[in-house]
């Protein structure tokens, strides 16, 4: 985090390690992070990692910012791996990143996606590969949230067109 905070880059948390922070958590080696940063700061990041044991490629990087997609990083000592997404230019996205929620973790501070985010991301993430582990991740963010901006869930999951995952998460909420 800080070497991103160093290049300028905002950042935010999402994926299992988001879910984790909203009472969802379940094992992983990764950490998702979406990004939203320029060319310059993406080269000024890329090299800052280049007297660490992290691994990244320059390449990844600018070919994930052209695309909108992800590339990652990986800590050799450790075997973590941060997957970075770059912040997508849709309107959803931009929502999502506009709604990211400030905490402080282990001293350092860092936005995480907010559980209505995490739940339409791994929704999207299940859309689009059929994963039934993002349909129980939202499962379980459903039994332990307090409350859900519902109508919010209710606009995007008409725009991303993710009813019929939404309603698989649901169906797998076991009934009290």
């Amino acid at each position: 985090m800080l070497l991103l905070e160093a290049a300028g880059i905002p950042c935010m948390l999402t994926g299992s390690m988001a879910a984790a922070h909203h009472g969802a958590g379940r094992a992983t080696m990764d950490v998702d992070l979406v990004i939203d940063a320029t060319a310059e700061q993406l080269h000024a990041f890329v090299e800052s990692l280049a007297s660490t044991d992290a691994y990244v490629s320059s390449e990844a990087a600018q070919e994930a910012l052209a695309h909108e997609s992800m590339f990652n990083v990986i800590d050799a000592a450790t075997g973590w791996k941060v997957d970075l997404i770059i912040r997508k230019s849709r309107l959803f996205s931009r929502a999502e990143f506009a709604r990211r929620v400030p905490l402080e973790f282990d001293g350092q501070r860092l936005s995480v996606a907010t559980v209505e985010d995490v739940i339409l991301s791994k929704l999207e993430w299940a859309k689009g590969g059929g994963s039934a582990r993002q349909i129980e991740d939202v499962s379980a963010l459903i039994r332990v949230a307090d409350s859900l901006d519902q109508a919010y869930l209710d606009r995007w999951i008409i725009d991303l067109q993710l009813a019929a995952q939404w309603r698989a998460a649901q169906d797998a909420v076991p009934s009290p």
